[in-house]
Formats: structure tokens, C-alpha cells, sequence
């Protein structure tokens, strides 16, 4: 049984828009700050042999900052984490292939950022599970009162 304190916090709409705040702070942090530095941004996408470059980062910036408002309006919730989420998986095959590298220490820890993202593509696919089940119990409340 969840005690009553935490029932009522894990209840409130601001508490969820605040643990999507806290999810998607990876995300929109990234876009502002490749807003803020755009020839940084160009050259980590061509560090990666990611061309043209300008797409890479116009693209990244719309799925980062988009998906990000998406996901903590609760509005398309499910495209903004899906959006995330397969970003997430597509630059961490890009970006951390542990099983490449050859040092040891180097290789803990890109396995480790590795394994912390798909924690993340975790996380986004359980607040799109969640935000559609809101979205799901506020039309059906929504049908009971039209009735």
C-alpha cells in the first residue's frame, strides 16, 4: 500500500510535468546549447562523418527541443518520446560503440554511457505509457459526463 502522502504526490499533474522536465533535460539542454554554439554543433556532427552537417544539427535541434515541449505538454506525448527515443538509440550507436574500443578503462566507460541511454530510451517509453494512459482516463471521464 502506498502511503497516502506519496499517493497524493505521485496524483498531481505538476509532479509529472516535473519528472518530464527532469527527463528531457539531456535533450533540451543539448538543443539550446547547439542553438547557442552552431559551429560547434556542425563540427561535432562532422567529428562523427555525419553530412551535410547542417542537416544533422537542424534535424537533432527539431527532434531535442520538439520532442522535449512534446513530452513535458503531455501533447503527443507518444510522438515526442518516440522521437527521443529512437534519436537516443541511433546516437548512442553512433557516438558510444563500447564494443570497439580497445582500452579497458575507455571501454568501462562507454559502456557505461551506453547502458545510462538505454536507460533513458527506458524512461521515455514509460512516460509515453503513462501520458496515454492519462490521455486515455481524462476521455473516458470525459464520455461519463457527456452521458
Amino acid at each position: 500500500m502506498t502511503p497516502r502522502p506519496i499517493d497524493l504526490l505521485l496524483s498531481e499533474r505538476w509532479f509529472a510535468t516535473a519528472a518530464c522536465v527532469l527527463l528531457t533535460v539531456p535533450y533540451w539542454s543539448s538543443g539550446l546549447a547547439k542553438l547557442a554554439d552552431l559551429d560547434g554543433a556542425l563540427g561535432e556532427a562532422r567529428n562523427f562523418g555525419l553530412e551535410p552537417a547542417w542537416l544533422v544539427v537542424f534535424a537533432t535541434v527539431l527532434v531535442q527541443l520538439g520532442g522535449s515541449l512534446l513530452l513535458i505538454t503531455g501533447r503527443a506525448a507518444w510522438l515526442g518520446a518516440g522521437a527521443l527515443g529512437v534519436f537516443t538509440a541511433v546516437a548512442t550507436l553512433i557516438a558510444h560503440p563500447f564494443w570497439t574500443v580497445a582500452d579497458a578503462m575507455e571501454r568501462f566507460h562507454a559502456r557505461n554511457t551506453f547502458l545510462e541511454h538505454a536507460g533513458l530510451i527506458g524512461g521515455l517509453a514509460l512516460a509515453a505509457v503513462l501520458a496515454e494512459r492519462e490521455r486515455a482516463s481524462r476521455v473516458s471521464r470525459e464520455r461519463v459526463v457527456r452521458a
